[in-house]
């Protein structure tokens, strides 16, 4: 649910990034933020939770280019990982153009990504979204650690109906902008549909 802001010549896109809690969503977020040119950027604002390990959602505009005349805003978010904060989720969910898959290559929270994905999914069509349709792209962060799951066997697992696919490691910046411009590119792509 893209918003035209006829005044000031702007489109406005969301982008959520989804995963399992500590997969890497906030860093990706921390990464793209840090390297944009002040000017091309908003605030980034952070909600803590209780715990004060989660993020509650992350916000930060990026311009991209221009579609018709119009410049494109993209509005980046992220979920709370921990299955608690659900109702969190969903509403952040509500009016997203795209969304980033990231999952954590570790053997051991393979389960984790599973139940996420499948929770996207739920949270989607509740939502009214199918994610087979929607601007989408899975990320595999943590490629640097030495107990990954193969690319082959994760995206076999993982990958829902041929999106990009991405190797990265938020935490040095590797893959970040790739995963970005993969979504980014998607949601233009179905605006100039529109």
């Amino acid at each position: 649910m893209t918003f035209i802001n006829y005044a000031s010549r702007e489109i406005n896109c969301k982008i959520v990034y989804y995963g399992p809690g500590l997969c890497g969503k906030t860093t990706n977020l921390q990464h793209i933020f840090d390297s944009t040119a002040p000017q091309s950027r908003g605030k980034l604002i952070s909600l803590a939770t209780e715990t004060d390990r989660t993020l509650f959602f992350d916000f930060m505009p990026l311009e991209l280019g221009t579609v018709r005349g119009f410049k494109t805003r993209f509005h980046l978010y992220t979920v709370p990982g921990q299955v608690f904060y659900d109702a969190s989720r969903k509403l952040i969910l509500k009016g997203v153009d795209g969304v980033v898959f990231v999952a954590d290559s570790q053997e051991e929270r393979m389960d984790a990504n599973v139940e996420s994905l499948h929770n996207l999914e739920e949270n989607l069509r509740a939502q009214g979204y199918d994610l087979m349709t929607m601007p989408y792209v899975l990320q595999l962060n943590k490629r640097d650690l030495p107990n990954i799951i193969p690319t082959e066997d994760l995206a076999a697992e993982l990958q829902r109906k041929g999106e990009p696919v991405v190797e990265a490691v938020a935490s040095s910046g590797t893959g970040v902008f790739d995963t970005l411009k993969a979504v980014a590119k998607q949601v233009l792509t179905e605006l100039r549909k529109g």
